[in-house]
């Protein structure tokens, strides 16, 4: 085993910053109260939530009133697709088999439930979907909701959202994007881009697990999901954590002034891991887009090659080495079937996948430990 742990499974979650965890603790140690209360305490309270919420609104381009609080993004997924299905009546959703299974899941189950349609895009071994099918898509019955994410967690891959929204908007649907894998990565000026949904979770960006948001364009109209309490504009209710947010806030507000350092740090890392990867493993090769820094996230990279030792028992060695790493989605572990992401790019794949995925703390050093024990398989 190395001498210390490993990690490079920055894609599954992110550790809290020093900062983040020092103001979450001062929050704790603040005020009690119930942000809905009217007294002193609770005002001091209601302080924190809406200024956390204006904060958060100023780094995402939009106005405070489009931020709405949740547990997470797999919350934020299932009540875009239903805000969408039953408010503003869409006939179908359009989506790809590389969403995470919180999109592809929720929209399989919640389309049966409102009896829409639910289509699924082709994608090519890269991973990239076809506008022109996807315009023929939104040409059938309508309005639809397109739900596609803005850069995949197991390959890496960047969608044009831009581009994907536009023509969403052309046809009079509307457009839904988990960003999670972004928000906090990428700037991010959602009042500007034709997102009508898009969907955040902080402990990708160093924040706390268990909280999350859900960017929700004003220029809908739509009812709760969460009923029970007039708390977030009635489009929520429900005492809301006003240490979780505080924590989001201030992860996301650091995420985003040391955003250039630290991405050209992460950058320079995943380049170095794929540089010494082709010199020293010329068996390894890259899945969808990860390779091409342009084209994909730069906190991952998926390799596949080809190993006779399955992947689950690779991960288990890996662990017992000390390198965390991962075969896909975190959300899958456990699960005994393979990738759903890899499968759609290439149905009859059969090497071992890894997906490495890099933060601002990662070390070169860390890159050829990893490489060495991969040599020695």
């Amino acid at each position: 085993m190395t001498q210390t742990p490993i990690y490079f499974d920055y894609a599954a979650s992110t550790p809290m910053r020093k900062e983040v965890v020092e103001y979450y603790s001062e929050l704790l140690l603040g005020s009690q109260a119930n942000p809905s209360s009217s007294h002193s305490f609770g005002r001091k309270a209601k302080v924190v939530l809406e200024s956390s919420r204006k904060q958060i609104a100023k780094l995402m381009a939009c106005q405070s009133a489009e931020i709405i609080f949740t547990s997470g993004g797999t919350e934020a997924n299932n009540t875009a697709i239903v805000m969408a299905l039953r408010d503003l009546k869409v006939k179908r959703i359009i989506t790809s088999p590389l969403e995470h299974h919180a999109v592809l899941h929720a929209a399989e189950l919640w389309s049966k439930a409102f009896g829409a349609k639910f289509s699924i895009l082709s994608v090519d071994a890269q991973g990239q979907i076809n506008l022109a099918e996807l315009e023929y898509e939104l040409q059938k019955e309508g309005p639809a909701l397109v739900s596609l994410m803005h850069g995949n967690n197991e390959i890496g891959n960047l969608n044009d959202i831009k581009a994907i929204g536009d023509l969403a908007h052309k046809y009079n649907s509307y457009f839904h994007s988990d960003t999670v894998q972004t928000v906090g990565h990428f700037p991010l000026n959602l009042g500007d881009l034709p997102i009508d949904f898009a969907s955040a979770s902080a402990h990708k960006f160093h924040g706390p697990k268990a909280v999350g948001f859900l960017y929700l364009s004003q220029k809908l109209r739509v009812q709760a999901l969460i009923s029970g309490g007039a708390q977030q504009r009635g489009l929520r209710g429900g005492t809301e954590n006003i240490f979780q947010v505080g924590a989001m806030a201030k992860a996301l507000s650091l995420a985003y002034e040391h955003l250039d350092e630290e991405r050209s740090h992460i950058e320079e890392i995943k380049s170095y891991f794929l540089t010494q990867l082709k010199e020293k493993i010329p068996a390894v090769y890259t899945n969808g887009q990860s390779g091409e820094l342009g084209k994909s996230l730069y906190t991952v990279a998926s390799i596949s090659f080809p190993l006779k030792e399955d992947n689950g028992m690779l991960l288990f060695n890996l662990d017992l080495h000390g390198f965390a790493v991962s075969g896909g989605s975190a959300c899958s572990s456990g699960s005994v079937q393979s990738s759903h992401v890899i499968a759609a790019l290439k149905p009859n794949h059969q090497d071992t996948v890894l997906r490495v995925s890099f933060g601002k703390d990662s070390k070169k050093e860390e890159i050829d430990l990893l490489i060495n024990y991969l040599l020695s398989l």
